[in-house]
């Protein structure tokens, strides 16, 4: 039945007329003859009934449809052209409705397959309409046939860029996909530009669309390959689970080579595996096996040094014992000398986290899994996988199929996993054919001789299967079973012997070819059974088995001296009517007596060799006339007539009866290729294990941000210690030859572990860290913390004494707002304030005098409040006596204004001075410098210092690592700004503050209502919060309930606006403009969690 989708543009309305007049109507192919509803009436759907029924005006545009009808015996294809004159006409009227409804029927056209290519003009134009649900639609068509129509794809390209800036997410992500699917080259720069720009957008479904493009536009350029890489490594750093799967799936279609870009990811791919979208964590876990295998040591390289040397490795031969002492000193010797294998922590981070994706739902997930498992974990770890693949065979058939593939090869290697779940392998009657022989391969490869009388008793109710194909695997099977396992050899041949009495033609063909293969291990014992198939070459017409016989017989001649000539003497006379195959063996079977028994088969021989002189097969001629020279003697006998029998007769190995999986499995599961067993297009090869392990610090590069708590979180913690004394004693860093087997121990609690036992790396995530540093600093016995007071309070008199008149205005502003926090204990307000006095000491004293030449610099805050306090940036644990912490001063930093400030506090608690402390060669990201302290010569034993350096961060809050280092050590640090030490104060008046705030509207402004606790009403604490949040300058404002301040970002010099509008009743409202959105969306959500606090 057609559909009005697929109607002649002729037909109006039922019962309508159309303009060809009555007469033509009787000829319409659409029209009912009797009058009453026609058959396609009937098959509409309700929008369509609905669409049809409805008043005249409404459906103004349907005057218009009734085109030209087709003749009386034009066919329906004949009038393609016409059928879309309806929708064509509801595209171009102004009704969005209409539109609306055009583009669901085109869209519902394209769903079921049908061609709506001819329709590309009048959609193109809608793509510029108001309304954001057409526009959708017209997006999902554009992207279907943009490639088709490219030329009139071009000319609106305008406005598929405009479409780039849309405020709707969906329609961003559209026109990208609509530009990337017009494979021209000649719009390669913009699709670059619109890559970019997408890559940076704020939406993380744009940005997972960007990496769906970046493959598109490397298959139509891939001169571009460069510039794509910095877009692939930039959204490799992305920490949303939306974007991780595409990017990957990018990096591999465009450079799976640059290993390198996934360093400073690893980890945070690992953790993110479990959320990310399924097709994703299909796609990360290929990659991922790829990049451990080139990373990490083999787990199972000691198991095969041992498998290699069994005898020496475990109990020693008795060559070996009757050498005496000294044999074992030789054996050991004989072992290359390796050291005992420690499982990487990142190797561990990756079977950890992916061993629960063994549960999903997705059968590629698992299978993923599995295969992950199979070529990365340890033998002893490997077995969990089967049980979730066991699971998979309840699946579909094609499912089935493809598990069963890879159970195959996995159960040669691996048998012991699979054992305990034989039964599942069982075959039902309803499988179908190709499920039914891989089951029976994978029982093949688990029988052993504990299961072998289930396993045979399982086969015997096999071979009655109408299912021939299968019976022959099974025959098959069991020729296997009794190769490898000795003791039921006679039981399986005295099987395959009965069975030669079977009716079915093709079961006994199979049988005399396996039966075949068994004799040949022990033919002596068998002459009875060589003798019974030499009777059924009456009976057994399939070539093959026919073949096999006389192969037998031959062979084993002198066992059958007086039947060998007898079936050559049948056989010569049916020469002619035999297959190719069974020729061959005939001639061979002639020269074998000939050579054996030449009394009786001499004549018959000739005969035989003078009939296939003749044969059609150029193959048999050929044998025949070699045969003829090499057996027959002759005046000018060759030298090789003289070895015809040890040519002919000579001893055969017995044929080894091998899975065919045997040698899949290097392809890597899961592949394409392994289920081909043929090198697909595009596969990668599995790459082997190094030899020695690389370099693990390269994944320390970048401590992912989704790790870290904001600065905010980190000062909560701090009030409130949770973490035990035993908890607090590990430092935020390893130092660079800790043992392994602490750090392996760490990483249970961290989502970002070290790299490997002999470099170091940051354990734990750094909020975990900085609590533990903290709690251990804060959680020392009475008696150590009372003597520590006592020294910090002489400390501060001093400083009291020896500092400037501004060292004590900003002293005096930090303790004030220590005042105000009523929920700190004496000892946490004491510790604070002895630090910035120490701070500022230091900074006035000991590290001006000794690095600047002219007097230091008053030390002027310029916003009302100060920042954090210190945070701790090496633990003196961790550091082996060096403690150091870090503060962000908030002065102009005196090499490059675009730098943050910080000061880096030294603290040697050990009994030996540190000597050499410098800044190691930093590995940083994009766009992010550090300007380096000058090297601090010497810290004596309980000597305290400070020092300066400068950080350009960039405009974001992303970390800078680098190494701290020593004449003897090296510590990875790392420094992550929150977003309000990012900008410097402005002062503006409050017309330039409305003037500027006018300019950032729309998507740079960022708003958000939240209620004040009644403690968070007055000036001073409003102020004093926001302040202490964020570097900022307060603006002027006549309102009393409004506070604005102005800052500027120390990068880019970006204006940052905030507003608070603290209503007396009601909730108050933050707005913060920037053209900086994630700056802004941060700030918002710092400034809202001081204030409410």
């Amino acid at each position: 039945m057609q559909r009005l989708l697929q109607l002649p543009g002729a037909v109006g309305r039922p019962g309508g007329r159309g303009a060809c007049g009555a007469d033509q109507e009787a000829a319409s192919p659409v029209l009912a003859p009797e009058g009453g509803p026609p058959p396609w009436y009937q098959a509409l759907q309700p929008e369509e009934l609905r669409w049809l029924q409805a008043p005249e005006e409404d459906t103004a545009p349907e005057a218009s449809l009734e085109g030209p009808c087709p003749e009386p015996g034009q066919s329906q294809s004949q009038s393609q052209p016409l059928r879309h004159d309806d929708l064509k006409e509801m595209l171009d009227t102004n009704k969005d409705s209409l539109k609306l409804e055009a583009m669901k029927r085109i869209v519902a056209m394209i769903a079921r397959g049908k061609n709506a290519s001819d329709l590309f003009p009048a959609v193109v134009k809608n793509v510029a309409c108001k309304n954001i649900e057409v526009k959708k639609l017209v997006y999902v068509y554009l992207v279907r046939y943009a490639e088709e129509q490219q030329d009139l794809a071009l000319l609106s390209i305008s406005t598929f860029q405009r479409g780039l800036k849309d405020p709707n997410q969906l329609i961003r992500a559209s026109a990208l996909r609509v530009l990337s699917s017009i494979r021209v080259p000649i719009i390669v720069p913009i699709m670059m530009l619109a890559i970019k720009e997408a890559a940076s957008d704020m939406s993380p479904y744009v940005r997972k669309t960007a990496a769906h493009a970046i493959p598109k536009l490397y298959s139509l350029d891939s001169d571009q390959k460069d510039q794509l890489i910095e877009v692939i490594e930039k959204l490799l750093a992305d920490k949303t689970t939306l974007v991780a799967g595409s990017v990957v799936m990018a990096f591999e279609e465009v450079c799976p080579e640059r290993i390198d870009l996934i360093h400073k990811n690893y980890r945070k791919l690992c953790n993110l595996l479990i959320d990310v979208e399924e097709w994703g964590q299909v796609v990360i876990i290929s990659m991922l096996t790829r990049y451990a295998r080139t990373q990490f040591l083999s787990p199972t390289q000691n198991e095969s040094l041992l498998e290699e040397n069994p005898e020496k490795a475990f109990y020693g031969s008795e060559e070996d014992e009757a050498k005496g002492p000294g044999s074992e000193e030789a054996a050991t010797t004989a072992l290359p000398a390796r050291k005992p294998y420690v499982m990487d922590p990142d190797h561990r981070l990756l079977l950890r986290n992916t061993k629960p994706l063994l549960q999903s739902r997705s059968a590629a997930v698992v299978m993923a899994v599995a295969q992950l498992y199979f070529h990365l974990a340890p033998k002893a770890e490997v077995g969990v996988i089967a049980k979730a693949l066991v699971r998979l065979l309840r699946s579909h058939s094609e499912v089935q199929y493809v598990v069963l593939q890879n159970v195959a090869t996995m159960s040669i290697k691996r048998r012991g996993m699979f054992e305990p779940y034989l039964k599942s392998f069982y075959i039902r009657s309803t499988d179908p054919t190709q499920i039914k022989i891989l089951k029976l391969e994978v029982l093949t490869n688990l029988a052993s001789e504990t299961n072998i009388p289930t396993v045979l008793r399982e086969f015997q109710t096999y071979i009655r299967s109408m299912d021939k194909d299968f019976v022959a695997a099974t025959i098959q099977a069991i020729g296997r079973c009794a190769t490898n396992i000795g003791r039921v050899r006679d039981t399986c041949l005295n099987g395959l012997v009965q069975l030669l009495s079977n009716r079915d033609e093709l079961v006994v063909a199979e049988s005399v070819v396996v039966i075949k293969k068994l004799l040949q291990m022990q033919p002596a014992q068998h002459g009875e059974i060589i003798k019974h198939l030499a009777k059924l070459t009456d009976s057994i017409q399939v070539p093959m088995a026919r073949a096999s016989i006389l192969w037998l017989i031959g062979e084993y001649c002198e066992h059958v001296p007086k039947i060998a000539p007898d079936v050559l003497r049948k056989m010569a006379k049916s020469f002619t009517a035999e297959e190719d195959i069974v020729k061959l063996q005939v001639i061979n079977l002639a020269a074998k007596l000939y050579l054996t028994n030449s009394k009786q088969t001499k004549l018959l021989t000739q005969y035989v060799l003078s009939l296939a002189k003749y044969d059609q097969n150029y193959d048999i001629r050929d044998r025949a006339r070699f045969t003829r020279q090499l057996i027959v003697p002759s005046e000018q006998g060759g030298a090789l007539s003289r070895h015809a029998k040890k040519l002919f007769l000579a001893p055969k190995p017995a044929p080894v009866l091998e899975s065919s999986f045997k040698d899949r499995d290097h392809f890597q599961l899961g592949s394409l290729s392994h289920l081909l067993n043929a090198k697909a297009t595009g596969y990668q090869e599995l790459p082997d294990w190094p030899e020695e392990a690389p370099d693990p610090s390269v994944r320390n590069v970048e401590v992912p941000e989704w790790t870290k708590c904001s600065n905010r979180e980190k000062r909560k913690e701090k009030e409130k210690p949770f973490y035990s004394d035993s908890e607090g004693e590990s430092g935020p860093t390893e130092s660079a030859d800790s043992d392994p087997e602490s750090e392996s121990a760490s990483d249970s609690k961290s989502s970002s572990e070290s790299g490997s036992g002999e470099s170091s790396s940051e354990s734990d995530s750094e909020d975990q860290e900085e609590e533990k540093g903290r709690s251990s600093e804060s959680e020392q016995s009475e008696e150590e913390g009372g003597k520590r007071k006592m020294k910090k309070r002489k400390k501060v008199t001093e400083a009291q004494g020896d500092a400037s008149s501004s060292d004590e205005g900003s002293d005096s502003s930090s303790s004030s707002s220590e005042s105000e926090r009523t929920s700190e204990t004496e000892e946490e307000q004491v510790e604070p304030a002895s630090w910035r006095k120490k701070t500022d000491k230091a900074g006035t004293g000991s590290l001006l005098a000794h690095f600047h030449t002219g007097p230091p610099p008053p030390l002027q805050l310029l916003s009302p409040g100060s920042g954090a306090g210190r945070q701790e940036l090496l633990h003196r644990v961790a550091g082996e006596g060096l403690a150091v912490d870090y503060t962000f001063s908030r002065q102009p930093f005196s090499g490059d204004p675009h730098m943050v400030s910080v000061h880096i506090h030294f603290s040697n608690s050990s009994d030996t001075p540190i000597k050499g402390l410098h800044v190691g060669t930093p590995k940083l990201p994009a766009g992010i410098s550090i300007q380096e302290f000058p090297e601090i010569e010497s810290l004596a034993p309980g000597e305290s210092t400070t020092a300066v350096m400068g950080i350009n961060f960039c405009d974001s809050t992303q970390a800078a690592n680098f190494q701290l280092c020593t004449q003897t050590r090296q510590f990875y640090v790392s420094i992550q700004p929150p977003v309000g030490e990012l900008m410097a104060p402005v002062f503006m008046s409050e017309n330039e503050f409305k003037k500027e705030q006018g300019k950032l509207t729309g998507m740079s402004e960022i708003t958000e209502k939240l209620t004040l606790p009644d403690g968070c009403r007055s000036d001073h604490i409003v102020v004093q919060k926001v302040t202490t949040v964020a570097n900022l300058g307060r603006v002027p404002c006549g309102a009393s309930d409004e506070y604005r301040f102005a800052g500027r970002t120390l990068t880019s010099g970006s204006l940052v606006l905030l507003t608070l509008d603290a209503r007396p009743t009601g909730a108050a409202q933050l707005t913060v403009n920037s053209e900086k959105m994630v700056i802004g969306t941060m700030l918002v959500k710092d400034v809202v969690q001081a204030l409410t606090q």
